[in-house]
């Protein structure tokens, strides 16, 4: 987590309940606003995508799911 979602959790927790809901709700318009159909990754994701990629990982098109 960083330092900035960290101090906006602490901030959330001071507000109400029914403030909080509203903080919730305005931040997922902004999600969706910036990745609509959930597609984009977090730096996180990418991560760990590149190392997928680059790593060690076997494509199912290539195993005979018929043998034992």
């Amino acid at each position: 987590m960083t330092k900035t979602i960290s101090q906006t959790v602490s901030m959330l927790e001071m507000l109400p309940e029914q403030e909080q809901n509203f903080a919730f709700e305005f931040v997922k318009r902004l999600v969706l606003a910036w990745d609509p159909d959930y597609t984009k990754l977090t730096p996180e994701e990418r991560l760990h995508l590149e190392a997928a990629e680059h790593g060690e990982y076997v494509n199912g098109k290539e195993i005979n799911w018929d043998e034992q």
